[in-house]
């Protein structure tokens, strides 16, 4: 396992890496959207629909909007600022969820409004994404950031988690999470943030960065979290096979998911505050 996890990224990352810096953004908008239409086909299973139709009109919808959100970004003005706001609301509504109700509401919630779910989540975050890339010049590095803000946080809580963890952060969502794991990650977005200080002086000052950073590694841990709760619910252990080593899709951008959106708004509210 440990070996199928190790080639496999070391296949995707340099694949990623150069997408997001060589790449056009409406080129790599129709790339990640197949890739997020991938991921849809697995939170079909993560909602529990199961006919064939079923999944085939929550591919549709998904691929429709992806389209309409590409027209809104390009024609529409600050819809890149509403789409974050939105999306930043929504992911405060799962966190409170998860944090008052546990895991009830999600059995209770029915096929329909987990397939709601799916839609916003991956909507939102194919959105934030893109519209972060086409920003500017430096847009794609941006991305990039992004991208490894996650990777250091999603590896400074595993290490902190095995190494001192022992207080449970989720035990009836993910087990195998600590308390401890999320400083790992804080600090590891801490180092991140001290990094986009040095390298985009402009973006803000030092200690915003700094705070803003770890912010993105707290939402991550949500999105992490709640893709955890869906698969709990659904019975399953990883939302797909697709990648070797790593379960499916939706496995690797679950934090992904949730980071892209507050940090688009990051962004925009960093620019606006010059």
């Amino acid at each position: 396992m440990l070996a199928q996890r190790i080639l496999t990224a070391l296949i995707l990352i340099p694949l990623m890496v150069g997408g997001v810096l060589f790449l056009s953004t409406p080129v790599l908008a129709l790339i990640l959207g197949i890739v997020v239409l991938a991921g849809g086909l697995e939170w079909t299973g993560l909602a529990n629909i199961s006919s064939q139709p079923g999944r085939l009109i929550f591919i549709l919808a998904l691929g429709l909007g992806l389209w309409g959100l590409a027209l809104l970004i390009d024609t529409v003005p600050n819809f890149d600022f509403m789409l974050s706001v939105l999306s930043v609301a929504w992911w405060g509504l799962i966190a409170t969820a998860m944090a008052i109700h546990k895991t009830g509401w999600v059995r209770e919630a029915g096929t329909f409004l987990k397939a709601l779910f799916g839609l916003i989540i991956l909507w939102s975050a194919w959105g934030a994404i893109i519209a972060i890339h086409g920003a500017g010049a430096d847009g794609p590095t941006l991305v990039l950031f992004l991208m490894v803000l996650i990777w250091v946080a999603d590896s400074g809580a595993y290490f902190a988690g095995r190494r001192w963890g022992r207080t449970k952060l989720a035990p009836d969502i993910s087990p195998g999470k600590t308390r401890e794991g999320v400083y790992g990650a804080l600090v590891g977005a801490a180092a991140c943030g001290l990094n986009l200080a040095w390298y985009r002086p402009q973006t803000g000052p030092l200690a915003l960065l700094v705070l803003f950073c770890m912010l993105i590694a707290l939402i991550s841990v949500v999105g992490d979290l709640f893709e955890s709760l869906m698969k709990r619910q659904a019975g399953i252990k990883d939302s797909g096979q697709l990648l070797p080593g790593h379960g499916g899709i939706l496995d690797r951008i679950d934090s992904l998911t949730a980071a892209a959106p507050l940090f688009l708004l990051g962004l925009l509210l960093l620019e606006k505050a010059k």
